[in-house]
């Protein structure tokens, strides 16, 4: 099983990324997608989830309307569009795959915003 993560970057305040997050050696469409994030000092925390059937999403709410999950199933491809980018948003980020009581972890993409 794998995970890569792709797309972090230096941005300035207001700007935009989009994350993607590679996966391999497993059937991706039957597994729960999530992005969490470690900012410096701080605890790992979840962003945003998308299930594997419905693809129904959610977030937590400080990236409401500015974060946007999505997944192509064919291609095993999950995608993090992050607009209005604040200095807050600077972290690790981290593509998780979940199925029942499996959980797969990518290594990570560095996002730093700057003021």
């Amino acid at each position: 099983v794998q995970l890569v993560e792709s797309g972090g970057d230096l941005v300035q305040s207001g700007g935009s990324l989009r994350l993607s997050c590679a996966g391999s050696g497993f059937t991706f469409s039957r597994y729960d997608m999530n992005w969490y994030r470690q900012r410096d000092g701080k605890e790992r925390e979840w962003v945003a989830a998308i299930t594997a059937t419905s693809g129904r999403t959610n977030y937590v709410d400080f990236v409401k309307g500015r974060f946007t999950i999505s997944r192509d199933n064919y291609a095993s491809l999950l995608y993090l569009e992050m607009n209005d980018l604040k200095p807050d948003d600077t972290a690790v980020y981290y593509c998780n795959a979940r199925y029942y009581s499996e959980s797969y972890w990518g290594q990570g993409t560095q996002v730093t915003v700057s003021q």
